[in-house]
């Protein structure tokens, strides 16, 4: 049987855009990989973690590490743990873990 496949990714740039949009849009796939595979690293050595604990240990700010969480659990790689921790600037943040099975 055969399967069409679609790709329901919002865009990441328009067609009205410059080339430098299109080149930066197919460079964030890589940065997401990167990315992803950090918080891996970093939730399997350190524990469940909120996005600034997760960035500060492996690099990047918390806000870029904060867009990448909501992607790694819709793919189910990571869950919230229910709980809150403090951001590097006292706010709450939601805790994440790995998923049991991936780790």
């Amino acid at each position: 049987m055969n399967q069409l496949s679609f790709d329901l990714s919002p865009p990441l740039s328009r067609a009205t855009d410059p080339l430098e949009s299109f080149q930066a849009a197919d460079r964030v796939k890589e940065f997401k990989l990167q990315d992803q595979t950090a918080i891996l690293s970093v939730l399997k050595t350190f524990g469940p973690g909120g996005a600034d604990f997760i960035g500060g240990h492996c690099g990047r700010p918390g806000h870029a590490i904060g867009k990448r969480l909501k992607e790694m659990a819709d793919s189910e790689q990571i869950i919230l743990t229910g709980r809150d921790v403090k951001s590097d600037s006292g706010r709450n943040q939601r805790e994440w873990r790995i998923v049991q099975n991936n780790s």
